[in-house]
């Protein structure tokens, strides 16, 4: 895990790719310690919001110091985000978290699985990850965020809830439509779709790391909002279970139940 610290960043651009879905493109140091997976914790301006909202990172671009944000609009803290322009400063805490294991993939068949707004980590992961990438990414419509930079990096086969592009269905539907095999499976997005993944892997027998930060609440182990249950005993609380925010987000799925 790298070293966290909080820090201030300059505002490079921001715009709305889709409906109440933002872009964000911060200057930042921290940057360079960024990988795939971990995420930052971003503070409102407003004294009403005290706690940071944790957002993944979508890009990092080490040659500019660039972090990339991309965030759905879910409370007062994201809402105030999406008010923010060019050359004002925002305060951040990061790097956090664990990202995905590149090593456990690197030459191998994989499966790069987002599903909604878990759909930006699977950027940087493609860019990165050495691998025959298969980048199956499920949308509710046809507001495509990110296919087209996705397709840069990976082999993109895409399912909608409305059947309106790709697969109907969900990212479990087009893989069975497309008739797709893997070795290792990585995957964000919502639990519904985390938890249909774990199945598939368990049953095919593939290894499988999944990030759970949909249940992130603070990004910071403050709040405890995002505790799930493990197979290990924790070596702090002596009991089964695991912070996601300081633990991971990303685990292997045989760890976790959820």
């Amino acid at each position: 895990m790298s070293q966290k610290k909080k820090t201030t960043a300059k505002i490079v651009s921001q715009k709305e790719i889709a409906p109440q879905i933002f872009d964000l493109w911060l200057e930042t140091e921290l940057a360079q310690d960024a990988r795939p997976g971990q995420f930052v914790a971003l503070y409102p301006k407003s004294e009403a919001t005290l706690l940071p909202r944790p957002i993944s990172i979508c890009e990092a671009d080490k040659e500019n110091n660039r972090l990339r944000l991309i965030y759905r609009i879910a409370g007062k803290g994201t809402k105030e985000f999406s008010a923010w322009r060019a050359g004002e400063e925002a305060a951040l805490l990061g790097v956090l978290g664990n990202g995905f294991p590149l090593d456990k993939a690197e030459g191998k068949k994989v499966f790069l699985m987002g599903g909604g707004i878990g759909i930006p980590p699977m950027l940087q992961l493609a860019k990165e990850l050495q691998a025959e990438k298969q980048i199956i990414v499920g949308y509710r419509n046809r507001d495509l965020f990110l296919a087209d930079e996705l397709r840069e990096n990976g082999t993109v086969y895409v399912a909608t809830e409305d059947g309106s592009t790709g697969c109907a269905g969900n990212v479990m539907d087009a893989v069975r439509e497309n008739g797709l095999k893997a070795e290792v499976i990585m995957a964000c997005g919502p639990m519904p779709m985390l938890r249909a993944i774990k199945k598939y892997a368990e049953e095919n027998g593939i290894e499988a790391y999944l990030s759970l930060e949909e249940r992130m609440a603070c990004g910071v182990g403050a709040c405890l909002g995002c505790v799930c249950k493990t197979k290990e005993v924790d070596h702090h609380s002596h009991v089964h279970n695991a912070r996601i925010c300081t633990d991971g987000p990303v685990f292997e799925a045989k760890e976790v139940d959820i």
